[in-house]
């Protein structure tokens, strides 16, 4: 007697309105998904240039927040001079970078997508997804520092309970859980919200730095010490700016938000001549954009730092000084009354809340561009819930680890920034020189020897970010290859398309009975090989005299690639039949084909195939590298897999 398992329960209605709503949105399947927040909503063409500058700008003015107290601990009495290093990378490497950057990827892609066109196979992918692993520790550790020094900015104003004091953990886990509840419930009004924080924030800075400007002109004898100062440590012009130029790798931080920059390129409003090919007019926004941040940006990091450097202590840097994480925040509650203080830090800790809200929009924009398309994610990973809920629990375990630290977190932030920055200066280079841009070509290489004597600088002094960083790609990696091998049966085609020969070949066949398609390998493709091959499987298989075949031709043209569209041509040659297809994988290939002619043609189509040679494990090992090895029985499996009802499954025939 043979037992039949019962089929399992069908969900609850609570358990099924749960996934709906955790999958709500998961709707695009295409080959090149465009990410969550890739693409404008549908009611509107985009915005302006400035407002989309906003949505980038809470990341990048927000390090207004900490930039001037991790400058004072890392140049002392030089910070002026290091963030003038800083500032004229930012304008003469970075921005002109990001401004290429803009013209060769204008869909949003950025730098990783140039980066992944030069290599070809499983070698692009791999770069890929280690870059990936470096943006997820920048986009990452923006989240985490950013609300770190948001609860470091709550516990020490004055007006703060008791009960706040020595609570940054706890208040940065509740301000990281408030950033998931936004994301969760839905992100449509951003770009307003940025508008607003951005321009309060900056007419604030302004308020706190034309103050301590004041300061400084009315108490001249401050510019005397800080000078007398740093010249006694420092005894010739040549030693300050040496020692500038080697300390100004740890402030790599002040240049973040780039990368955000050209993700959101697709939110810029263009012309109304432009064309999803050349968008001219989103590429002279998106460059707008980038010069107007860069250059506000500059201006308010060189006051910023002079203005700590001369007013605050240097003692107050230190950990557990009242500058630390918040040196902006000390000079307006110092000059400008504990009540505007309290406004301004009012105003920093939502623009540093909000900056994890672009780090996360960041990410919920690479991650389904990439892995679901090389299925190295499930297609649950194409929805907005399932990864913020996986990037918030990966935030709050980075919190615990640094305890909430700003400092601490510092060389994992300006890793991933630089491993960036450094990826996009190598692909404008080698984008300059394919298009025979001589001098922007040498121009470009050398911005990336900076930018790699930068990284290897930080590294060597920060090793903690690396180490870091390579947890993120370790984990990117072990998971991605593991959902490719689980998920190797699929289809893995978005859509079959049949050309007008096609269609021809496949209604005359259609005419005599049942489709008979027979798989071929395709070698010669001369009259020889099409007639022993229909020979050998009608003589091995049973076909039916007379009846007519199809042969099936599947040309593997990146076995490193997962979901495609697959267009299929028909084509006569020496009287035989062909249906011509290329796919990532011949046996997947050849069940999607099998399953649209099955909707195509309203019957079953039977498919007759020749047993490999070779050990099972060889053939899998190929079939998961290479897209080929024994076809016959993986073609069968995935079938199984897609059509539940054996009664409408295409047959399988193997001789």
């Amino acid at each position: 007697m043979t037992s039949v398992q019962a089929d399992p329960p069908p969900p609850t209605t609570t358990a099924r309105r749960w996934r709906v709503w955790l999958l709500d949105g998961l709707s695009s399947k295409a080959a090149r998904h465009p990410g969550p927040h890739g693409t404008p909503p549908a009611e509107h063409k985009g915005h302006s240039w400035w407002r989309v500058m906003c949505l980038t700008g809470v990341d990048y003015f927000s390090t207004l927040g900490y930039q001037p107290g991790i400058a004072a601990l890392a140049a002392g009495l030089l910070s002026p001079f290091a963030t003038l290093v800083l500032v004229a990378l930012t304008l003469l490497g970075a921005l002109p970078v990001y401004r290429r950057v803009a013209k060769e990827s204008p869909n949003g892609e950025g730098s990783i997508a140039m980066l992944e066109r030069l290599l070809p196979w499983w070698a692009g992918k791999l770069l890929v997804l280690v870059l990936l692993g470096f943006a997820a520790t920048d986009f990452i550790i923006t989240m985490t520092l950013s609300a770190a020094d948001a609860s470091a900015h709550v516990v020490e104003n004055p007006f703060a309970p008791p009960l706040l004091h020595g609570a940054n953990l706890w208040i940065t886990l509740v301000l990281l859980a408030a950033l998931g509840a936004v994301f969760l419930k839905g992100f449509r009004e951003a770009i307003g919200i940025a508008v607003g924080l951005v321009g309060t924030y900056l007419a604030l800075n302004i308020v706190v730095l034309a103050t301590s400007a004041w300061q400084v002109l009315t108490h001249p004898v401050v510019v005397g010490d800080w000078w007398g100062a740093m010249t006694a440590g420092h005894s010739s012009p040549l030693a300050i700016v040496g020692v500038a130029l080697l300390v100004f790798p740890k402030l790599a931080l002040g240049m973040s938000g780039f990368e955000t920059g050209v993700a959101v390129m697709p939110q810029v409003r263009g012309d109304a001549a432009d064309t999803a090919a050349h968008p001219a007019g989103r590429i002279r926004g998106t460059r707008r954009l980038l010069t107007t941040a860069a250059l506000v940006m500059s201006g308010f990091l060189l006051l910023s730092s002079l203005a700590t450097t001369l007013l605050i202590p240097q003692h107050e840097f230190e950990s557990g000084g009242s500058a630390n994480g918040r040196a902006l925040a000390y000079l307006a509650h110092q000059y400008l009354g504990e009540a505007f203080g309290t406004v301004y830090d009012l105003s920093t800790i939502a623009i540093l809340w909000f900056a994890g809200a672009s780090a996360m929009a960041g990410l919920l924009n690479l991650v389904p561009r990439y892995l679901p398309r090389y299925g190295m994610a499930p297609e649950w990973a194409r929805a907005v819930r399932p990864l913020v809920l996986i990037f918030l629990a990966i935030a709050f375990g980075i919190t615990v680890l640094f305890n909430a630290s700003v400092d601490e977190q510092s060389g994992a932030y300006a890793t991933g920034v630089l491993v960036l920055m450094l990826s996009a200066s190598f692909a404008s280079t080698v984008a300059a020189r394919h298009r025979r841009h001589r001098a922007a070509a040498v121009g470009f290489g050398a911005i990336t020897l900076v930018f790699g004597y930068t990284l290897i600088t930080n590294v060597i002094e920060r090793p903690d970010g690396l180490k870091i960083a390579l947890l993120f790609i370790l984990g990117i990696l072990l998971t991605s290859f593991a959902s490719r091998v689980h998920r190797a049966f699929e289809l893995r085609a978005v859509k079959v398309e049949f050309d007008e020969p096609a269609q021809r070949l496949i209604d005359a066949a259609l005419a005599a009975g049942p489709l008979r398609v027979i798989a071929n390998e395709p070698d010669e493709r001369d009259e020889a090989e099409y007639r022993e091959k229909e020979y050998s499987q009608r003589e091995e298989t049973h076909i039916p005299d007379g009846r007519p075949v199809l042969f099936l031709e599947v040309t593997v043209r990146d076995s490193s690639d997962f979901t495609t569209d697959l267009h299929v041509q028909g084509e006569e040659r020496y009287g035989a039949q062909i249906l011509r297809v290329e796919g990532a994988g011949v046996a997947n290939t050849i069940a999607a084909v099998l399953m649209e002619l099955r909707e195509h043609t309203g019957q079953v189509p039977h498919a007759y195939f020749n047993w490999t040679e070779g050990h099972p494990l060889s053939h899998l090992l190929r079939f998961l590298v290479f897209g080929d090895g024994e076809v016959a029985p993986v073609t069968r499996e995935v079938l199984r897999r897609a059509e539940p009802v054996p009664a409408r499954r295409p047959r399988v025939h193997v001789g």
